[in-house]
């Protein structure tokens, strides 16, 4: 028990993980996987964000003028 909510050991994250095939197992833990990567990168380089969209707006800028 934990804070008055019963756990079951056994509990899956997703419900109907057991009778998914090996196929939507493996594309939902590649879904995962990814976004966790996504989420750790923006996490970790969320300080230069900013700059890189700053970089990214002049460089079209500069590619539409040069034209």
């Amino acid at each position: 028990m934990l804070g008055g909510v019963h756990l079951k050991s056994s509990m899956a994250l997703i419900p109907r993980w057991r009778y998914m095939t090996d196929e939507a197992k493996a594309l939902t833990r590649r879904s995962a996987v990814s976004a966790a990567v996504v989420l750790v990168v923006l996490l970790l380089f969320r300080g230069l964000l900013p700059w890189v969209l700053l970089g990214l707006l002049a460089w079209w800028i500069w590619k539409a003028i040069s034209k």
